[in-house]
């Protein structure tokens, strides 16, 4: 299901950066720190053979990002593995080009909202099922579905895989203000302003659709929470979330330095 980017179709131009400083120990973290993602949503299962995709934001950039290259699993990535590219589809460090529909839909969010630093998008199993179904995806039932009370919005207008820049521009405007896209019949965005809130939120987030799931599998009625209480309870998670978010990350970078230390490679 993997594309290979056709450049001849990708938009043309050269990047508005200005041979960009790429050897920064800031940038390299952030190469490390997106690669540890990879590897960890590989151990939960949250991709899908070598099509899904994160990506972020270059530190001190706001036309380059950090991708996965096309063709690797993401329990094969490394932080050199992973690429740069600029919003034209020109890889300007590493080896390899992205994935046809990573450069389409990142480079367009990336571009069109600024707010998005970083983007991860999965076909994870059981938020993709909450999107095939009928009625909004999340229920807010329970407590861990409540962090993203508010936050989300549903791109219902599946248009087949995004090959060119209309359907990158397409999902872009579907955003909106959340965070959390749900994408009809396809899978889900998850947008940060750092990569530990990525992480945090798309682990997160998919441990809701399978309690949801679950639950609906019971057959009995799934009651939501009150609004009151639903907002409440979010404002107090959101209160910690940057903090939360950032020692999940160095928590999941303490497992992986123990057991798969080659992530930082």
């Amino acid at each position: 299901m993997a594309h290979s980017l056709n450049k001849s179709s990708a938009a043309t131009g050269a990047s508005g950066a200005n041979q960009p400083e790429l050897d920064t120990e800031e940038v390299w973290q952030a190469r490390a720190d997106l690669a540890a993602c990879f590897r960890m949503a590989a151990r939960h299962g949250l991709e899908e053979g070598i099509c899904n995709h994160f990506s972020a934001l270059v530190p001190g950039y706001d036309d380059l990002f950090i991708v996965n290259p096309y063709g690797y699993a993401f329990r094969e990535l490394t932080a050199s593995k992973l690429l740069i590219c600029d919003f034209h589809g020109n890889v300007v460090s590493g080896e390899g080009e992205p994935e046809a529909t990573a450069f389409y839909i990142h480079a367009r969010i990336h571009a069109r909202v600024p707010r998005a630093r970083v983007a991860f998008h999965t076909h994870m199993p059981y938020a993709t099922a909450l999107s095939m179904t009928e009625g909004e995806p999340l229920i807010f039932a329970g407590q861990t579905a409540l962090k993203f009370y508010g936050r989300t919005a549903y791109d219902r207008d599946y248009n087949g895989l995004a090959l060119d820049e209309r359907e990158g521009d397409r999902i872009a405007n579907a955003i909106g203000d959340a965070d959390i896209v749900f994408m009809k019949h396809h899978g889900v965005m998850v947008l940060a302003p750092n990569i530990a809130e990525a992480w945090d939120d798309l682990y997160y987030l998919e441990r809701a659709c399978q309690v949801q799931t679950l639950a609906l599998s019971t057959g009995r009625q799934v009651l939501p929470v009150a609004p009151d209480i639903a907002e409440a309870a979010y404002r107090q998670m959101r209160e910690g979330d940057p903090e939360s978010a950032r020692l999940h990350l160095e928590a999941i970078k303490r497992m992986l330095d123990a057991e798969e230390p080659q992530y930082r490679d």
